[in-house]
């Protein structure tokens, strides 16, 4: 993986302390800025690029979901540029989460995360996959579920994307098992490995494999994101 560049953009000074310390223990991340407030970092955005930025929700000025919102009108007119955002925060709401990700926010994370988590979530964004923290999974699954439902309108007007094609392509080349499709429908009903291998009769090691096959064949790093990008997909209903 090439190098990444991270913008953070955090009102609290501790926090952007301790979230730079976190993630400059990777070698291939590289801090470029850090602003304080929404002002500053939306312009932080415009003039250093970088790879991926992570926002606070609560800043001063303007908050992080106003900010997310802003950013992306200015790519719509200018496609150069091509951020991905992290947003950061304490809030787990169900307002919240579908607000950030209404207003265009490509992972959610939560700030009690652990460090390697942390880096892994940055990781993982800037990749293209969204990172979801596993605290409000269940929130961005019932909502793509409505979206379904709904023919991809959302009732409280907010839309999680649907899958690139480049990366339906890829998921659509890579065919499933009717046994992994099994276990993934029961990942996207909230079961863990022993429940899949109580249900499937299989053992829990057997289930591990599979899950491990899912995760690839799906281009993403966890189960969250693989029941995301299945409902997305149509995979399962």
């Amino acid at each position: 993986m090439s190098e990444i560049k991270v913008l953070v953009i955090e009102d609290h000074n501790l926090t952007r302390i301790g979230l730079r310390a976190a993630l400059q223990t990777e070698a291939e991340i590289k801090i470029v800025g850090e602003a304080a407030n929404a002002t500053d970092g939306l312009q932080l955005l415009k003039t250093l690029k970088p790879d991926v930025a992570t926002i606070d929700i609560g800043l001063p000025d303007m908050d992080g979901i106003e900010l997310t919102r802003r950013y992306r009108q200015y790519q719509q007119e200018s496609p150069e540029y091509t951020t991905k955002l992290l947003i950061l925060t304490m809030q787990n709401s169900e307002e919240a989460v579908l607000a950030a990700f209404g207003a265009g926010a490509d992972s959610y994370c939560m700030k009690d995360i652990e460090s390697e988590k942390l880096v892994d979530a940055v990781k993982t964004t800037y990749t293209g996959s969204p990172w979801i923290d596993p605290a409000i999974a269940d929130i961005v699954l019932r909502q793509v579920r409505q979206d379904n439902v709904n023919g991809g309108i959302s009732t409280k007007r907010v839309t999680i994307e649907g899958l690139d094609p480049e990366l339906e392509k890829t998921i659509e080349n890579s065919s499933l098992t009717q046994r992994e499709m099994e276990v993934l429908e029961l990942i996207v009903a909230g079961c863990d490995n022993a429940e899949i291998a109580s249900k499937l009769y299989l053992t829990v090691g057997t289930v591990k494999t599979h899950v491990r096959g899912i995760l690839g064949k799906l281009c993403v790093a966890d189960r969250t994101q693989a029941a995301v990008r299945a409902l997305r997909a149509g995979l399962v209903q």
